[in-house]
């Protein structure tokens, strides 16, 4: 597998569903803003909307955090748009806000090295920054689901670490002590925090 951190994310031009609307996008279009790209099996499966919904419930403090969110599976345009009129009683996915990519064939999870022998998506997170690069990526196997918390958190760790030039350790949240990246400040908060 392809570690992409600290390279820029590979670009795309695809089609993205935004509630009944389609329109094409690059990833690229988003320049100056952060990015959270994932990717997730298929359309009309298991974890899946588990998944989407759990990004839903939190999309209000991605964007109060100036992030993106985009879904992304090798499912089409359509598919994306038959699953968002689906009821959450029937499995579906409505009321979902946020941009779900058509990644039919594959290529954008191929670009991102997460494309499964099955040829669908592995679950995968990219956190991408202003500029572009890849900061942060996770994958788990198809029946693992995520931890949208976890994403927050990484977002809220890159966010801290640009505006403070800080470090932050081990189980860091938003509002806890940070450390300078001197052994003086990793002793002082291990003295202090362990």
């Amino acid at each position: 597998m392809t570690v992409l951190v600290g390279k820029h994310a590979p670009d795309f031009k695809a089609k993205v569903v935004f509630g009944n609307e389609t329109k094409t996008i690059s990833l690229s279009d988003y320049k100056n803003k952060y990015v959270v790209l994932f990717f997730y099996p298929l359309d009309f499966t298991f974890v899946c909307p588990t998944e989407m919904h759990a990004f839903q419930e939190k999309l209000s403090e991605f964007k109060s955090r100036d992030v993106e969110l985009l879904g992304c599976s090798v499912d089409s345009d359509h598919a994306h748009i038959a699953w968002l009129n689906t009821p959450k009683d029937k499995g579906g996915i409505q009321g979902i806000e946020y941009g779900i990519i058509s990644d039919l064939g594959g290529q954008i999870a191929k670009d991102y090295d997460v494309l499964s022998d099955g040829n669908v998506a592995y679950r995968a997170v990219f956190l991408i920054d202003k500029s572009g690069i890849v900061r942060h990526q996770l994958v788990n196997d198809l029946p693992l689901g995520r931890s949208v918390e976890e994403v927050l958190r990484t977002v809220d760790a890159l966010q801290h670490v640009e505006q403070n030039g800080e470090v932050c350790p081990a189980n860091w949240m938003k509002g806890k002590t940070a450390m300078k990246a001197t052994r003086e400040s990793v002793s002082t908060y291990l003295t202090q925090n362990t």
